[in-house]
């Protein structure tokens, strides 16, 4: 047998080729890659419609609202009703704005939980799949090939536990953000209220 012919033949190239993924896995990633683009870029652009349509209602109801209490400012006849209508004028303003800062903070919130929800999916199912090559890799290594194996799933452990601590933190932190919206928001309106 020639070197020519024995570099090409069937049993070299099989024993030296690594095992690459097929066209079909590919495929599949693939599809799976854009299929999440797709979810993460719809989400975005459903909170950016909903923002849209918050920012129109809400420039409408403040443009009614001016309007209606410049059209009651140029009926007040004594000092103590135009004292006491500045008061009272501030109350509906701040509760709409109030409303509005919630509103703009529950479709950050959404569309956020929505794509990190989707990218933990994608996380898991590429931790799984880590994992699984780990398995069929120790099945088919070579003796002593084990301390490397369990060097990858050592650290496929430790970024399971670490995304599992950071979505902890980010989660902690989201409910202490929300408690000091509701707080702040609620002190506005007090505020508003006790004038």
């Amino acid at each position: 047998m020639s070197v020519s012919k024995h570099f090409f033949s069937k049993e070299t190239t099989m024993a030296k080729t690594p095992n690459l993924p097929n066209v079909e896995e590919l495929a599949a990633a693939n599809a799976a890659a854009i299929s999440n683009l797709e979810t993460v870029a719809n989400t975005a652009l459903e909170a950016i419609e909903s923002l849209a349509a918050l920012n129109l209602n809400f420039a409408r109801e403040s443009l009614n609202n001016g309007s209606k209490r410049a059209n009651a400012a140029l009926k007040l006849k004594s000092p103590q009703d135009i004292a006491a209508f500045g008061a009272e004028s501030v109350q509906p303003g701040v509760e709409s704005v109030v409303a509005y800062s919630r509103s703009v903070y529950d479709i950050a919130n959404g569309a956020a939980a929505e794509i990190t929800g989707m990218l933990k999916k994608q996380f898991d199912d590429m931790a799984k799949k880590v994992q699984a090559a780990a398995v069929a890799g120790a099945q088919s290594a070579p003796f002593g090939s084990d301390v490397a194996l369990a060097a990858v799933k050592q650290a496929v452990d430790a970024g399971n536990a670490a995304y599992a601590d950071l979505t902890k933190k980010v989660q902690e932190a989201a409910a202490i953000a929300q408690a000091n919206v509701a707080k702040a928001t609620e002190a506005a309106v007090k505020a508003t209220k006790g004038k």
